[in-house]
């Protein structure tokens, strides 16, 4: 495809054709032609040179216009990490630059659209350095189609730019950065101000009845777009030259803000929508240069905020302009907030606020009622969840937040004030004025703030204990679940909320109120309800006890389990997370039966079962996993018996999940076998080691994700079957998996793992045939590819091995690879590094193997390294890991990353307990004991080699561990 001939756009069209076919196997021949053409020269040209063609059916060219964005969106610009991928030339390049913007005027708008996106894609890489021609380009292209009042290709190069500027308000400013936005300064500065008023005077013109509402729209849509191109060359700093012509650009906004645009606004819904989005794209202006340009903004405040407040008091009462609504209030937020905040503080201000702003805002509407029953997974994320600061119910408390920053009890005043009203209006008819009630709940969830330095959650606006009985517990006491169900979620989360404040006694007397809410037809309800319960048993005392402990939770468990696995049956909620974290919560608590257990594993494998045939919400799967391993724990901790029934109910699951490749949920299988292993007391059974010899397969430990997990099984294996290891060549397996993992950045410290678990339960004379074997593999890693990991990770394998086989066993297996080879490790790894050990296990293993070395092992005629080892183990001991740890940046292997693999996540209650092989031994005292001993042989010796190489820090740590443990060193 280097020449592009007729023959070649025939080509290229006879193609594009057939994708569009319904048929799929023309279909797919059209598309493998096209990936095949893709990678030859002039591919991308002859595709854009197709789109040019208007003699070709346009449904044609605009699928190869969408192919034409995608092949330059993946090929324009190389790939550091994949050196094989095809790359447009550089000639090629040249040309589609020179055609692409006078293409991309000439075409329909859905063609315009896929150009328009295909240009910002190439600019993304090129513009403005290598690409210096298309800005004062697309000026020209403006300033002709505006003289021609061509307004629709206007909007569109608009768009275009609007995207190539978008950078300057998100990206942190360079240098680099900087003198970009100069360079377009220099060039678009002066015609987008030109093109602003020229544009402003022909709406002027426009501002009637009668006014052609296509027109005025084109219009309208332009003033959006330079006004965020505006706002995006203001992002950095002001501009020295708007700031010379600020009025110019003020003027137009404040009008923008008060005009009326009739013959738009009065068409309906659509019309307004368009004329808002211009009004909020102001309002963001203003707020930024509120927030940057204070000073300079401060001559036109006033009128601003004037012009903003009338626009709300009107919006506030209107369902479909929240976008508006949403940024006027930020403004004023912002405002409320600075030093201008006395604009607020008058009594009848903040009244209006409250009745005309806040009150219509948070009021719930049609849309919120709508959401609250079809789309509960959202309504929970806005409403629970805290990600509605952008909507009008939560931007408005914003706003009295703002005002309370430095008129707290007024605002306190007057809200209080408005509560008791929403009260008292809902109290003289509940059932049709019900949306009060939760106005005033939200209104005082919304306003509550956290304590200084805690978590607890308070209010001046209410006394938190009478308004929970009198305003919240009606709702929760309610016998009818269903009825009113916005209402009790209102209830369930003050209740959550405000946990902290209700006395135990009168949590436990509403605990089983909550626990019907669980059987609620409304998803949000129960979700709550669950919510509510988890949070419950998470709440502590000032003492940092647990405020519920089991006994509060056995007496209802089985009411409450019943119900959270109902709940797991109702619609739309058979994978809800709320729920299944409440599962987990309350299993962590209460006293776990077997009369609770098995039902329990068998719903939650039953679950299990179902959840692989689609695995689709990652967090209800990992509560789903945790739960399970809970169970197996907390069971087999109080009847190790049970053991056999929960394999009964669980192993098919975990086949179902290995047999059918259900690789997402490899890792937690892995882990809960391990968990099993871990939990028998008794010989493995048979089917465990058919397991095992599949672990020891090369082909199970391809996939990264899966590797954390496997190695703990392989442990679990390794510890309660070592005997197992010397036959059949299982031991030399095990060392090959070790070798793979050792010898990649990613698995490393996996490998050590697996090694660390053998050598501590293999004897000698087992392991002595493969040691020579681990040694060259550890060192050759060592020697070509260290970092500051593996040499921690090596120094810790070293330690254990001495401290399980000896110093003997140690050194003279690595002097066998090299004479002299365990000095060297001594003097250039271990020594430097042992101060960067962490990990109380493993910061006593090194410490108490290093002093056996130092002591039982090296001369102390070898003074220099005797006082190095000495001062790195004092380091050790006693300096505060954050003092003598630097963070170490790790150099990513881009050669292991290839390509998209599940990503490992490790299972809370499946971890296993770190066995500490030296459980006895206080570091500390056995250094000091040690070195009392070893110089009391040489009388007179180690003070002098102390002096000499200890650091003088150290010297004084030592003087005071001595103290601490009545030791002396003479």
């Amino acid at each position: 495809m280097e020449a592009i001939t007729p023959d070649v756009l025939n080509f290229l069209s006879e193609c594009f054709r057939n994708t569009l076919l319904p048929v799929l196997e023309p279909r797919r021949q059209a598309e493998a032609k096209l990936a095949e053409a893709a990678t030859r020269p002039n591919y991308a040209l002859s595709v854009l040179q197709l789109v040019a063609s208007k003699g070709v059916d346009e449904q044609i060219r605009q699928s190869a216009a969408v192919n034409f964005k995608n092949h330059v969106k993946s090929h324009w610009a190389a790939d550091p990490d994949d050196p094989s991928k095809v790359v447009v030339v550089d000639p090629e390049k040249v040309q589609i630059k020179a055609l692409i913007v006078t293409l991309m005027v000439d075409t329909p708008p859905k063609i315009q659209a896929q150009l328009s996106q295909a240009l910002t894609e190439i600019g993304k890489h090129d513009f403005p350095r290598n690409w210096t021609t298309l800005l004062p380009e697309l000026v020209v292209t403006l300033t002709n189609l505006s003289q021609a009042n061509q307004y629709a290709s206007v909007n569109g190069v608009l768009a275009t730019i609007d995207s190539l500027f978008l950078k300057f308000r998100h990206e942190f400013g360079t240098n680099d950065l900087r003198l970009d936005l100069k360079y377009c300064l220099d060039i678009f500065a002066k015609p987008l101000l030109e093109l602003f008023k020229r544009t402003a005077g022909l709406l002027d013109q426009l501002v009637t009845v009668a006014a052609n509402a296509n027109v005025l729209k084109g219009y309208i849509d332009s003033q959006k777009l330079c006004c965020s191109l505006f706002h995006s060359l203001c992002s950095q700093d002001l501009p020295e030259y708007y700031e010379d012509h600020l009025d110019e650009w003020m003027i137009e906004f404040k009008k923008y803000l008060t005009v009326r645009y009739a013959a738009l606004e009065d068409t309906g819904n659509d019309g307004l929508a368009v004329v808002d989005s211009l009004r909020a794209a102001v309002c963001e202006i203003i707020t930024l240069f509120m927030m940057k340009e204070g000073e300079v903004f401060q001559k036109y405040l006033s009128e601003f905020v004037e012009a903003v407040w009338g626009l709300l008091v009107v919006a506030s009462n209107s369902p479909t302009r929240e976008e508006l609504t949403v940024t006027a209030i930020k403004f004023l937020t912002t405002v409320s907030s600075s030093v201008h905040h006395a604009l607020f503080a008058r009594d009848d201000v903040l009244q209006q606020i409250c009745h005309s702003i806040v009150i219509p805002n948070v009021m719930l509407r049609e849309e919120d009622e709508e959401l609250f029953e079809m789309n509960y997974i959202e309504f929970i994320r806005r409403d629970m969840e805290g990600s509605d600061l952008d909507t009008r119910r939560r931007i408005a408390c914003e706003l009295l937040k703002g005002i309370a920053v430095n008129y707290k009890d007024k605002v306190n005043e007057k809200v209080s004030a408005q509560v008791q009203s929403l009260l008292a209006t809902f109290s003289a008819s509940p059932s049709s004025n019900w949306r009060h009630k939760d106005c005033a709940i939200y209104l005082v969830v919304s306003l509550a703030t956290k304590k200084a330095g805690g978590n607890t959650i308070s209010t001046d606006l209410i006394d938190i204990q009478s308004f929970f009985g009198n305003v919240i517990v009606p709702d929760l006491k309610d016998q009818s679940v269903d009825g009113f169900p916005m209402l009790k979620a209102g209830a369930l989360k003050f209740f959550t909320m405000f946990r902290n404040h209700i006395s135990k006694e009168v949590a436990m007397s509403i605990l089983p109120d909550v626990i019907r809410f669980l059987v609620s037809e409304s998803n949000v309800v129960h979700s709550y309800a669950a919510s509510c319960i988890e949070k419950l048993l998470l709440v502590k005392e000032e003492r940092g006890n647990t405020r519920f402990s089991a006994s509060d939770v056995n007496p209802l468990l089985l009411p409450l389990m019943t119900n959270l696995f109902a709940a797991l049956q109702k619609q739309e909620s058979e994978e809800n997370q709320y729920i299944m974290k409440c599962i987990v919560r309350v299993l962590g608590v209460a006293t776990i039966s077997r009369d609770i257990v098995l039902p329990c594993i068998n719903g939650l494998a039953a679950i299990l079962n179902r959840v692989c045939e689609n695995p689709k919400n990652p967090v209800f799967n990992h509560y789903l996993f945790e739960s399970v391993a809970l169970l197996i724990r907390r069971a087999c901790e109080q009847d190790n018996a049970i053991i056999s029934s929960l394999e009964t109910s669980l192993l098919p699951s975990l086949q179902m999940i290995l047999t059918k490749d259900v690789s997402e949920f490899f890792p937690y299988a892995f882990q809960l076998l391990a968990l099993l292993v871990d939990s028998y007391r008794t010989p493995l059974p048979g089917n465990y080691m058919e397991i095992f010899m599949i672990l020891l397969m090369p082909e199970s430990w391809k996939k990264s994700a899966n590797v954390p997990a496997l190695v703990q099984l392989l442990q679990a294996f390794l510890k309660k079957a070592p005997h197992e290891l010397n036959q059949q060549g299982r031991l030399s397996n095990v060392l090959g998996i070790f070798d793979l993992l050792v010898s990649s950045r990613s698995t490393d410290e996996q490998g050590f793992y697996v090694l660390n678990t053998v050598v501590e339960n293999v004897g000698y004379d087992v392991l002595s045939p493969f040691i020579g074997h681990i040694w060259v593999s550890l060192f050759r890693r060592l020697q070509n590819n260290r970092t500051v990991k593996f040499i921690k990770s090596l120094i810790i394998f070293m330690s254990l091995f001495l401290v399980k086989h000896g110093y003997a066993n140690l050194s003279g297996s690595v002097n066998a690879v090299q004479p002299d080879l365990f000095r060297t490790i001594l003097e250039d790894f271990w020594i430097p590094h042992l101060k960067l050990i962490t990990g109380s296990i493993e910061l006593k293993l090194c410490a108490v193997a290093s002093a056996r070395l130092l002591c039982e092992s090296l001369s102390p005629s070898d003074s220099i390294l005797w006082g190095k080892m000495l001062d790195s183990i004092v380091s050790l001991i006693s300096r505060p890991e954050d003092v003598r740890v630097e963070e170490e940046t790790e150099v990513p292997d881009f050669a292991e990353a290839g390509g998209y693999s599940a990503a490992f996540v490790r299972l809370h209650n499946a971890g296993r307990k770190e066995d500490d092989p030296l459980k006895e031994i206080d570091p500390k005292q056995f250094l000091v004991t040690s070195l009392t001993s070893f110089s009391a042989r040489s009388p007179g010796t180690i003070p002098h080699i102390i002096i000499a190489n200890v650091e003088p820090a150290n010297q004084a740590a030592l003087l005071q561990l001595c103290s601490s443990y009545h030791a002396t060193i003479v």
